[in-house]
């Protein structure tokens, strides 16, 4: 379980003790990553989530990454975490849209698929997802929640058309470190958040420049 730059769970018993400090803060619910530096089989993953799940009464959205992750969640243990009564959602950063249609099509009436900058938004909301938590959203929230809300209205076309001017930011993202081009598109929209955390990297002065251009399309 990570926040980006906050603490790293080294251990489930980790995790349980942040989950737990999350809901004393007040937390209304929890997104779980688990680091691992070695390979973790299915059930090692599973009692990791099923720990986070038992040890709060908040929800708990699963978030795997695989390209940045040395073990990801198979679609057995997802459709087992789905059964979890506090585990209500995954957010797949995958980039395979098939493996969001086959965990929709397994789990869509107990687990509620999110969309990652890695996907389409529009796409995965046409397959059957509920939403989606990316990095655009921090940079550009208002275009964001209208592409949100034409997916839920079924204006795919008007959506489309939006999607494919937000898809430039997307693009960034994949090109760059994302910390850094949310930091310095933070910056540029005037909000003095600071560089990413060492050793990540400020983003540069070309990237810069593009994503100040993109930025200009955008309220």
């Amino acid at each position: 379980m990570h926040d980006g730059e906050g603490p790293l769970c080294r251990s489930r018993a980790d995790a349980v003790v942040q989950a737990r400090a999350y809901q004393a803060l007040g937390a209304d619910g929890l997104l779980a990553i688990c680091e691992a530096y070695f390979p973790l089989g299915d059930d090692a993953l599973e009692s990791y989530f099923r720990a986070i799940a038992d040890a709060t009464d908040l929800p708990v959205v699963l978030y795997t990454n695989p390209n940045f992750q040395r073990s990801d969640l198979s679609l057995d243990v997802i459709d087992r975490l789905a059964d979890h009564p506090r585990i209500v959602g995954i957010k797949d950063a995958s980039t395979n849209t098939g493996r969001l249609l086959s965990i929709i099509a397994r789990c869509c009436d107990r687990l509620a698929v999110h969309s990652a900058s890695a996907h389409i938004p529009a796409a995965v909301m046409l397959i059957g997802g509920v939403g989606w938590m990316a990095g655009p959203a921090c940079l550009v929230p208002r275009d964001s929640v209208r592409l949100y809300d034409l997916c839920r209205a079924g204006r795919w076309d008007e959506a489309m058309a939006l999607q494919r001017r937000l898809w430039r930011l997307n693009e960034l993202f994949a090109r760059h470190n994302l910390a850094a081009v949310i930091k310095a598109g933070l910056a540029l929209r005037g909000h003095a958040v600071g560089d990413p955390v060492p050793p990540q990297e400020p983003l540069a002065a070309g990237p810069r420049a593009l994503l100040a251009k993109a930025l200009e399309e955008f309220a």
